[in-house]
């Protein structure tokens, strides 16, 4: 996936121009990576908020304008710092990426189907890895690995040996490594309780103890 965002160059840096610029309505923020030197950089806060509301900011291909040169440079988002109270972008960080180069991203990992262990056994899926890491080319990354688990029984585990790539697309994590499993359901301790406490009711009529043995009754 791609996407486009307008940079201003900066020449000031510092935490009092950074102030400065968020004040004025813009993002500071820095192009790195590559051959070429570190490039320090200004984004429309807006502009830039609403577009990583609506992308992957950890996978996406961002072509980036500089000063109006459209196309200037090719990046990903490595880092997005956020006001810790409010809706407020403090400094963005974008690396450098260069066409038909590949490169190592966290990919989101979609679970699709509901397995038979949960439909017809009572089993509980439960996913370990939201993400895998993929190398590719830009241009090839995929928004997310689908995998279907409509196969899975009760303690069936899938691995990340198990799932299907996208061509041109190569899986680093280990292949042992659990991406989900469907295990037994767990009995609800509500459910345990409330069975013990009809199993030892007092039936009508018997007397119960009011105090230990060898003390004194009234």
């Amino acid at each position: 996936m791609e996407a486009k965002l307008n940079l201003l160059r900066r020449g000031e840096s510092g935490k009092g121009a950074a102030r400065k610029l968020r004040r004025s309505g813009r993002v500071p923020g820095v192009i790195y990576g590559g051959a070429d030197e570190p490039v320090m950089v200004s984004m429309e806060a807006r502009e830039a908020l609403q577009l990583f509301r609506s992308i992957p900011v950890d996978n996406t291909v961002l072509q980036l304008s500089l000063d109006g040169e459209a196309g200037r440079e090719q990046a990903l988002v490595r880092e997005v710092q956020v006001h810790p109270c409010r809706t407020e972008l403090l400094h963005v960080d974008f690396l450098r990426i260069q066409r038909g180069v590949p490169i190592e991203v966290h990919v989101p990992v979609h679970l699709v189907g509901l397995p038979d262990g949960v439909r017809n056994e009572g089993g509980i899926l439960d996913q370990v890895a939201h993400d895998i890491i993929v190398k590719c080319i830009p241009s090839l990354i995929p928004e997310a690995i689908e995998v279907d688990v409509t196969h899975l029984g009760v303690g069936d585990v899938l691995r990340a040996g198990d799932v299907e790539m996208p061509e041109g697309v190569d899986n680093l994590v280990d292949p042992e490594r659990m991406i989900c499993g469907v295990a037994t359901a767990r009995v609800d301790l509500e459910d345990v309780e409330e069975e013990e406490e009809e199993e030892f009711e007092v039936e009508p009529g018997m007397e119960t103890p009011t105090s230990e043995p060898g003390e004194d009754q009234d």
